[in-house]
């Protein structure tokens, strides 16, 4: 695949899903892009609990959308957003599940970043049928890099 069908293809899927940001990756387009876009950048917004006790993924700029402890917004987001990443950067979302990074993604989209992505499926992936994250997809059980904390 090349840089310009993954894009399309996550655009595609923004049209489809009716998204009011660029687009929506699946994880292993998204670290197609990392490795391949010189300007790309992960925002991962899991708080820092989850990235301290779940693990990170190396190189993903930490910001977080929602704060520990407590889960209350974090009124700080957008001035650490752009004091960490260019608006003309490529910029991916991703969270536990792609809630939050869809929320992170919409906001970024109305403060002026052109180019905002959510990964779907986020970091753990989505709900197995005992209610268990890290089984069915996701950014670890796609195989893709990550550290334990």
């Amino acid at each position: 695949m090349t840089i310009s069908e993954v894009l399309q293809k996550a655009q595609e899927r923004a049209r489809e899903m009716n998204l009011p940001y660029e687009g929506a990756l699946l994880p292993e387009e998204a670290w197609f892009l990392l490795q391949q876009v010189q300007s790309a950048k992960l925002v991962d917004v899991r708080t820092r609990a989850e990235l301290d006790w779940v693990g990170r993924i190396p190189g993903a700029t930490e910001i977080e959308w929602l704060t520990y402890p407590g889960n209350q917004l974090n009124a700080h987001f957008l001035n650490q957003l752009q004091q960490q990443v260019d608006k003309e950067s490529l910029v991916m979302f991703i969270c536990r599940s792609g809630q939050r990074s869809h929320n992170s993604a919409m906001v970024a989209t109305q403060s002026g970043y052109p180019d905002c992505y959510n990964v779907l499926e986020g970091f753990e992936g989505d709900k197995d049928a005992a209610s268990h994250r890290n089984s069915r997809n996701g950014w670890r059980v796609k195989g893709l890099p990550w550290i334990q904390s």
